[in-house]
């Protein structure tokens, strides 16, 4: 047998062509688990932020001005983050029922006077942390700082 017939043979024969294809599939295959994976991990630590405001809120439109209790109820309500009181800021007043005239919690006593709209008690919280990726992406930063914030207005 002739070069030109054996040439010939081995471009007909696939002996390997699911080797070289996996090999060629597999990063981009690997790239898409990772992603999904850091993906989702990053949705979980929004959530996680959500609720640890929205939990300190709720607890302070009940009692707005128990500061460590709002800060504890915030972060005790997401224990993998591992937020610390640090972590949280309160910011808690007094405003309109219109949205009108916010006072902080020192000046809502005497109560400010509301024309037309009654006075409501309002606690907002900002819970903060560091997220970091699972995977160094190399186009995105590593980590970077991400907060939440919740406002709760109430009697």
């Amino acid at each position: 047998m002739n070069f030109p017939a054996r040439l010939r043979l081995l471009c007909k024969a696939d002996h390997g062509a699911s080797l070289v294809e996996l090999a060629l599939v597999t990063p981009i295959l690997l790239l898409l688990v990772f992603g999904a994976v850091d993906f989702g991990h990053a949705f979980y630590v929004n959530l996680e932020l959500v609720n640890a405001a929205h939990a300190g809120a709720e607890y302070g439109s009940l009692n707005p001005t128990l500061t460590d209790g709002i800060t504890t109820a915030a972060v005790q309500s997401a224990p993998n983050l591992h937020l610390s009181a640090s972590a949280v800021a309160v910011k808690s007043g007094c405003e309109c029922s219109d949205g009108t005239a916010y006072h902080d919690q020192n000046s809502c006593s005497p109560a400010p006077a509301c024309p037309n709209a009654t006075l409501v008690n309002r606690v907002q919280v900002t819970t903060t942390t560091t997220y970091k990726t699972l995977v160094p992406w190399g186009v995105i930063p590593s980590s970077f700082k991400w907060s939440r914030t919740a406002t709760i207005r109430g009697n």
